[in-house]
């Protein structure tokens, strides 16, 4: 007979599974649309050239784009490859799963309807992403950021025809849209396991690390915000469904801490960290994890 936890393991394994597939899929079939739709010469022409311009353009995009953490991973990736700045594609990164209509519809919803928090849930996100995006300015303004093996289209003779499409001055739409597929296709593959492996760690960490403990240590201003973040990179929620998690924990945390776990979840968890780490150079991810944890620790202690 097998283990109870083992079982209840299995179990939200799947359900994170379940959840995260569709934005997955979504997000790979934008990043194939990206790759045959979009060139450099049309990135060229909206991407404000002004550095803090290009910061708030990527933050205001992702604002107004409704995606998940996990499938705004290759999306992101896809359009550093096509020369947006990495100080203006992280900040889309980021406020694209908090900042949307249904996001934000389901805080003040999970909150009783009330405004404040999903106000301050939305704000912080903007700050973070903002900040964060002039820091890269400094720190990554001429730095190669992209794993470029991951996701490429292969050259290979089966996708030979790909390949000369791509080349091509003038491409049918037919030829586009096939390739949007192939490379989708390519794209889920290469994404896919890592979302596989964050899922089972996620889960492994649910069902074995006690929430209680974690409730003990949450005592103090500081520790209450880096508990409830510590919990939100744990459980690995879907942005559209965190809120009604958190909204639970109303009469043991602070305000601060609960929205610190609203923003920081759809930032930084296990699964969509070891994306990024697919995606990305270690050195701007772990760049991405100090700065985004520290960001979001002290704008929750001003709320």
């Amino acid at each position: 007979m097998l283990d109870k936890s083992f079982l209840q393991m299995n179990t939200v394994f799947i359900s994170i599974l379940i959840e995260a597939l569709p934005f997955v899929l979504i997000g790979v079939l934008i990043a194939g649309f990206i790759q045959m739709f979009v060139t450099e010469e049309m990135v060229a022409r909206i991407m404000p050239k002004n550095k803090i311009g290009a910061v708030l353009f990527g933050a205001i995009l992702g604002a107004i784009f409704p995606a998940c953490e996990c499938g705004i991973v290759p999306i992101t990736r896809k359009l550093i490859e096509k020369g947006v700045p990495v100080f203006a594609a992280i900040p889309f990164m980021l406020t694209g799963p908090i900042i949307n209509p249904v996001v934000l519809f389901s805080t003040y919803v999970a909150f009783g309807n009330r405004w404040e928090v999903m106000i301050y849930r939305g704000g912080l996100a903007m700050i973070v992403a903002i900040l964060l995006g002039f820091i890269l300015v400094v720190q990554f303004k001429n730095s190669k950021v992209l794993k470029n093996e991951l996701g490429a289209v292969s050259l290979s003779p089966s996708n030979n025809e790909i390949a000369a499409t791509v080349s091509l001055p003038k491409v049918s739409f037919y030829n586009k849209l096939k390739g949007t597929f192939v490379h989708a296709v390519e794209e889920f593959f290469s994404v896919g396991k890592y979302l596989v492996i964050g899922a089972l760690i996620a889960a492994s960490m649910q069902t074995y690390v006690k929430t209680s403990t974690l409730l003990e240590i949450g005592q103090g201003e500081v520790s209450s915000s880096l508990v409830m973040m510590g919990l939100a990179f744990i459980l690995s929620l879907c942005s559209e469904a965190d809120a009604f998690i958190a909204s639970s924990f109303q009469s043991t945390f602070t305000i601060g801490s609960i929205v610190a776990f609203l923003v920081y979840g759809p930032m930084l968890d296990v699964k969509n960290v070891l994306m990024m780490l697919a995606a990305f150079k270690k050195k701007l991810v772990v760049s991405l994890v100090g700065y985004i944890t520290i960001l979001v620790l002290v704008g929750s202690l001003f709320l």
